[in-house]
């Protein structure tokens, strides 16, 4: 009997062994040797998180950190990225479940006989002409992964969700990005709305001038109107910055998940210091991105799912084994006489299918071919961020030094145009042009601090954040077959039934 089982054995043996389809290896993507616009550029505040500390720490802002923390509870958008993350793992294990035999218990009682007949009572408990069967068997099946069809499949649902949780990674860097933005433009608007404030506090001074000198005659009512538009025009601006800083405490406590009637935000001063995350080694940035970890796992996914596109020229092989009972008396159930068993193997190949096992072959290497071209763009994508916010952090800090002059002499005319109006060398037209240009350039220099805060989180961002690809969940060793080569009692003791 044992030579007869050695075809089994085989076969058996051989599904630890042979496994059809291209093996993964990560395609070249467009790397440059170092950041153009980091070139030459020595960074003002160079600062970076700590190991242990989020990167949004280098900001020194309690309200902003306060508010970041908030957004891993209770932003909707992560819950629904957490739980496709979540449904990606059970897909895992339900590829996994698929090496394993399948166990199975049925049973089963039943009376059968003629119609149309009389019966008469045998004395045994039942009647001539009648018969009873009751039956209780546990069946085993084990699909055999010979040509690696399941493992590919549990190797491309692991590249899924490793995908999945670089995807989570990135919707909270983007929500944490987002919030950050919002914060400063908020903070933006306050000082805004402080600026604004200050003018009419000064231009209401000049108002009260203007008013004295023409009631000794020595301005003209027209100057006194146009030191009262100024005034009124100033005082609507301050108003209408109550929309856009309304709007944006809305933005932030959705992305915080709390219901915008609910939260509020006080005025607070505007940082004034920008740090500058510094942008390290560009090949870095490969590992330091969740998109690009993202895409490169889907195109990992796509890889496996060729060798099971190409799994099914191959025949399915399967083993099937039972024992059980069966008796026409349940007394008499389980005497050993009742016993039964079964062992079987069966092989099941598709010879004709009209071409569809090539489509579906060509239809996986295609979309392998349309993840390395996605993989690659996003890298691309990634440095040209990159590259953006350094660019923008350079130029406008050259800017900021600019306008902070131009600011500084601004007010120094506004200062002398007041005096030669009060002395009356001057039109009270020129102080009216000299206030708005000093308010106009102030105006300017937070416009640009605004900015370059906005490009440090950006870069910050774009730089992945301070995540790396190593947080990744790991994949499990799919070269090794539960069942088979990982406990090889299981695959001995199916063997020994046979």
């Amino acid at each position: 009997m044992k030579l007869r089982l050695v075809p089994v054995a085989a076969l058996a043996l051989l599904a630890a062994s042979c496994e059809v389809g291209p093996n993964y290896l990560r395609p070249s993507a467009p790397v440059p040797m170092q950041y153009k616009e980091a070139k030459g550029w020595r960074v003002a505040s160079p600062r970076q998180a700590g190991a242990n500390q989020n990167w949004w720490s280098v900001y020194d802002d309690p309200v902003l950190d306060g508010l970041e923390r908030q957004v891993d509870i209770s932003n909707q958008n992560l819950k629904q990225a957490e739980a496709a993350y979540r449904v990606a793992v059970s897909l895992v294990q339900q590829a996994e479940a698929q090496l394993y035999p399948t166990a199975s218990v049925s049973g089963s009682a039943q009376r059968s006989g003629p119609l149309g007949r009389r019966t008469t009572p045998t004395g045994t408990g039942g009647f001539l002409g009648t018969q009873n069967q009751f039956q209780l068997a546990a069946n085993v099946s084990w699909t055999l992964d010979i040509w690696g069809k399941i493992r590919r499949q549990i190797a491309s649902q692991e590249a899924s969700a490793q995908a999945s949780a670089a995807d989570l990674a990135a919707a909270r860097l983007s929500a944490q990005t987002t919030l950050a933005v919002d914060y400063f433009t908020l903070r933006a608007t306050d000082e805004q709305k402080r600026l604004l404030d200050t003018a009419v506090v000064a231009f209401t001074e000049s108002l009260k001038i203007t008013q004295n000198q023409y009631a000794v005659g020595n301005a003209a009512m027209s100057a006194v109107l146009q030191a009262k538009t100024q005034v009124e025009q100033t005082q609507s601006q301050a108003i209408a910055t109550g929309v856009a800083r309304a709007q944006l405490e809305h933005a932030i406590a959705v992305l915080i998940g709390k219901p915008p009637g609910d939260f509020s935000i006080k005025v607070a001063a505007m940082p004034s210091r920008v740090p500058v995350m510094p942008p390290g080694v560009p090949s870095m940035l490969l590992e330091r991105r969740p998109d690009v970890a993202a895409a490169e796992r889907t195109m990992k996914s796509a890889n496996e799912l060729i060798g099971v596109a190409e799994a099914a020229y191959y025949p399915d092989i399967t083993l099937t084994a039972s024992l059980g009972v069966a008796s026409t008396m349940l007394s008499n159930l389980f005497n050993a006489s009742n016993a039964m068993w079964a062992i079987g193997s069966s092989v099941s190949e598709t010879v004709f299918d009209a071409g569809l096992r090539a489509a579906q072959v060509e239809q996986a290497r295609a979309t392998y071919d349309e993840n390395v071209a996605s993989y690659r763009q996003t890298v691309l994508t990634a440095f040209q961020q990159v590259e953006d916010e350094l660019a923008a952090l350079r130029i406008l800090e050259q800017q900021a030094v600019a306008e902070d002059a131009t600011v500084k002499d601004a007010r120094e005319a506004e200062r002398l145009t007041l005096n030669q109006y009060l002395a009356g060398t001057v039109a009270y037209t020129s102080v009216i042009i000299a206030q708005t240009t000093a308010l106009t350039n102030e105006e300017a220099a937070l416009a640009i601090l605004q900015n370059r805060l906005t490009a440090s989180v950006q870069l910050t961002s774009a730089l992945g954040g301070g995540w790396n690809a190593a947080a990744l969940p790991p994949a499990a060793d799919t070269e090794k077959m539960p069942g088979e080569k990982n406990n090889p009692s299981l695959l001995h003791g199916l063997l020994d039934l046979f």
